[in-house]
This record gives structure tokens, C-alpha cells and sequence, in this order.
């Protein structure tokens, strides 16, 4: 989704900043296609290695004080952990870190990603046949996750004691198994052929949390969102429950904050079905 340059100080630093990455990584940027994130904190854009390889620089900012912790250094634990995860996510080539007065800057060079994602909004609003193997990647590649052990974390219990019974009107159902996960996997952060995108907030989450946040962001598009319901079996089973309930509580919170409002009246139908499940 496009975001508009911030202001004209801070757009000064941000480009200033991006070009001393570029030169300390060893990249030529590509003018013509930089990408600005909210309120300016990202600033994005193609460039090319030294050896010619198409390559994404993305630098992000924040105070010094909160250049640290789960978000800050969630793509470069990513790396760590999952390395390219078999193709299906883009490889972090190169970090640099920079400082200015009291603000942190840390730039990230990735491979370039050559295909769109397959929604420029989170919101699945239009109707997507994908075949049966990028089903079958992208639950190979969530397993894969899955299955890696991490201090970090995505969902908090603390959070679901607090947000289910609030927004669903139910206990918040136990946790049977916690596992990895994406923790953002909406449509705007995958592309077909599959690359899943954007990893800084990845860490622990109830089994099923990446599958039910998908399902969330797809509930406009009926046969779609069987059809993740059907790639993802514990959507609808007792060990799904809590992802199911915590996702649909963290969605209706944003509609309370007057997001995702065309998501309202389907997230209260699923709200309704979980509390008989």
C-alpha cells in the first residue's frame, strides 16, 4: 500500500540516511519505484549488488531508546532461524546501523522479490484461484516455522485474558500448543508464486494463528476463505480454537478503533460461531 513521502525534514534525513546505507552495503539504488511506509519511519527501494543481483534496501527508523526488542530485530532473526525457508522467503543479505542525535536508523538489504504481492490491502476484496501446490507451499513453509524454537514473541496470554472475553464475550479458551509463526500473514504480504514478506513481528502464537489470520483477512471472499479453512484443518478443532478467538478479538479491536470496518459484520458472524463452538 502506497504511503506518501512524511515531512520534508524528516524525508531529508530518511534519504540521506538511505544513501549512506547503500554506499556502506555496496548497493547502486534504482530510481523510480521507492516505497514510503506510515508516517515516514520506512523508507524503500530497489538496488543492485556489486555482482548485479536485484536487491531490496529498506531502511527503517525509530528512537534510540526503541531501536531494540521484537520488531526492531525481527528480520534479522528471521535470517537467523529460517535462513531463505526453501525459496519461500527473501533473503536478508546485509544490515547496517547508523545513529543520528537521538534517533536509530537500521538499513536492511534483501533479495529482490520479482513477483506482486497478491493484494495491495490485507483485505482479500476480490475473488483469487491459486493452484493446489502454493497451498502446498505455504503450509510446508509454515510448518517449517512451526517447528523452530524461539524466546520471541508474537501473542501474549496476558493479551487474550484481557481481549477475548472483551470483544467475543467467552473465557479465553487454553492454549494446547504454542508454536512459531509469521504472525502477519494477510495478502498483502504474500505473492504467487509464494514469497511471504514481512517478518518483524514472527514469535510464539497459539497453534493455527498463522492460518487463522489469513482466514480473517479473506472472510469477504467466501470460496477463498474455505478454501484456507481447507489448507488449514485446525481451523475449526478444539486446538484451534484459541488462535481462532485471539485473531478475531485483535480484528474487532481494530474495528473498534474504526479500522477494517468492511470486516465488521463477518468478524461478529465468526465471533458468534466460536462462542458455540
Amino acid at each position: 500500500m502506497y504511503s506518501p513521502p512524511p515531512d520534508p525534514d524528516t524525508e531529508q534525513r530518511m534519504r540521506a540516511h538511505h544513501a549512506r546505507a547503500a554506499k556502506a552495503l555496496d548497493v547502486q539504488t534504482e530510481p523510480g519505484s521507492e516505497f514510503w511506509g506510515w508516517a515516514g519511519r520506512t523508507l524503500g527501494a530497489p538496488a543492485r549488488t556489486a555482482a548485479g543481483a536485484p536487491a531490496w534496501l529498506r531502511l527503517v527508523s525509530a528512537p534510540e531508546d526503541k531501536a531494540s526488542g521484537k520488531l526492531w530485530d525481527g528480520a534479522l532473526d528471521a535470517q537467523h532461524a529460517f535462513g531463505d525457508l526453501d525459496g519461500h522467503r527473501p533473503a536478508l543479505l546485509g544490515v547496517h546501523d547508523a545513529f543520528d542525535d537521538t534517533t536509530a536508523y537500521r538499513a536492511e538489504l534483501s533479495a529482490r522479490v520479482g513477483q506482486p504481492v497478491l493484494s495491495d490491502d490485507p483485505i482479500l476484496r476480490h475473488g483469487l484461484q491459486l493452484p493446489d501446490s502454493w497451498w502446498q507451499d505455504l503450509t510446508g513453509a509454515l510448518e517449517k516455522v512451526s517447528a523452530v524454537a524461539t524466546e520471541r514473541v508474537a501473542v501474549r496470554q496476558q493479551y487474550m485474558d484481557r481481549a477475548i472475553p472483551q470483544f467475543l464475550g467467552i473465557p479465553a479458551p487454553a492454549v494446547t500448543r504454542w508454536t512459531s509463526a509469521h504472525a502477519d500473514l494477510h495478502w498483502a504480504n504474500v505473492t504467487a508464486p509464494l514469497k511471504v514478506l514481512d517478518w518483524e513481528g514472527w514469535g510464539q502464537a497459539p497453534e493455527g494463528f498463522d492460518g487463522a489470520t489469513l482466514y480473517a483477512y479473506t472472510l469477504l471472499q467466501p470460496d477463498a476463505a474455505a478454501r484456507v479453512r481447507d489448507a488449514f484443518p485446525v481451523l475449526g478443532s478444539p486446538a484451534g480454537l484459541a488462535a481462532e478467538a485471539t485473531v478475531c478479538a485483535q480484528l474487532l479491536q481494530t474495528v473498534a478503533r474504526g479500522d477494517n470496518l468492511v470486516l465488521e459484520d463477518r468478524l461478529r458472524n465468526w465471533a458468534e460461531e466460536l462462542r458455540h463452538r
